[in-house]
């Protein structure tokens, strides 16, 4: 019970039972080790994934293929660099299974595989880069917005393209709105994201060109960051991708639907100024083995700031091992 009105706090569902269910049923249609990664929409491809990644692989072991299931909206493409690189340290041959969203950092999670298969309402999108600064505009809510490189030269292409005489240069109003360090930096993290995606793609092509060709496709050929990729597109890029078996799609489907009810909002709310959120952010898992990150804090609202702070953080990374048919659960420490 809460001492607030004696409240009793919201907790999310763990369906552990019925993800092994339908993970041992994938296991037995394919010809290596199966492991799924999921965020939920608030989630994202972060550093500690990496630790989580490491505490699977080692209970799996060296193997010669591993099938991924990714369903994400993306995060920080540093993480997603290491994330291949641990896995490919524990097998020969990697295959990506999409069956829905992949976008920017988990796209490029695709690019270290050897092959990606694609369902029907799969997509992966482009991974040019966008960056919170501590320096970025503030918006309505008081927050740090992202700052993307090509929405910046668009702006000034746009300048250039409709200037006449009397225009002053156009950096001179953009620095009213974002500062030269922030342009600098993401001008930076562009750089960055083409050298992560040309090291990804070196784990399985030795084509130089073809590598640079497709890292430069995904940084600067789309027009939107969310611009989805689809199978013929992914194609016509260059990736080895083909067409997800129907049954398979299926069994992947139920499994997104069982995470989504995990990863739901239990959100216990107070009052208007304050509340305690639980929420599953991200779910790794294979045979016998699930790890998650849960948000676990309080919710206060500054009205003289105009945006909501947190206390009582108790959020944590939580394992639940499965040994002779008997669950043990337990919290995973990642500093």
């Amino acid at each position: 019970m809460d001492d607030k009105n004696n409240i009793i706090v919201k907790q999310p569902p763990i369906l552990f039972d019925k993800t092994q269910t339908i993970i041992k049923n994938i296991q037995s249609k394919i010809d290596g080790t199966f492991i799924s990664y999921w965020n939920n929409p608030k989630g994202s491809v972060c550093q500690n994934d990496v630790i989580a990644f490491y505490e699977l692989l080692e209970r799996i072991g060296k193997i010669d293929r591993i099938y991924l299931f990714i369903k994400s909206s993306g995060g920080t493409g540093r993480a997603s660099l290491r994330i291949v690189n641990l896995i490919r340290q524990y097998c020969n041959e990697l295959i990506a299974l999409i069956p829905l969203e992949c976008a920017s950092a988990a796209t490029m999670i695709t690019l270290g595989a050897d092959e990606i298969r694609m369902g029907p309402m799969a997509y992966l999108t482009a991974v040019d880069t966008s960056l919170t600064h501590d320096l970025s505009p503030i918006d309505r809510d008081n927050d740090r917005v992202s700052v993307n490189l090509d929405e910046l030269t668009r702006v000034i292409k746009l300048w250039r393209n409709e200037k006449n005489d009397n225009d002053n240069n156009p950096y001179q109003a953009l620095f009213s709105h974002v500062h030269p360090l922030v342009i600098g930096a993401v001008d930076r993290a562009e750089s960055l994201s083409i050298m992560l995606c040309k090291e990804l793609l070196s784990y399985h092509i030795d084509n130089q060109e073809k590598a640079n060709e497709i890292a430069a496709t995904l940084n600067s050929k789309y027009p939107s960051h969310s611009y989805p990729i689809l199978l013929r597109e992914a194609e016509r890029i260059g990736l080895n991708v083909r067409k997800m078996e129907k049954e398979m799609n299926s069994l992947l489907l139920d499994l997104n639907s069982l995470y989504s009810e995990m990863g739901q909002r239990a959100t216990t709310d107070f009052n208007e100024y304050s509340a305690h959120g639980n929420e599953i952010l991200n779910i790794l898992e294979t045979n016998n083995l699930q790890v998650y990150y849960q948000e676990d804090k309080d919710w206060f609202y500054r009205n003289k700031e105009r945006r909501w702070i947190t206390m009582n953080d108790n959020s944590s990374w939580r394992k639940i091992v499965s040994i002779n048919s008997k669950t043990k659960e337990s919290i995973l420490h990642i500093a």
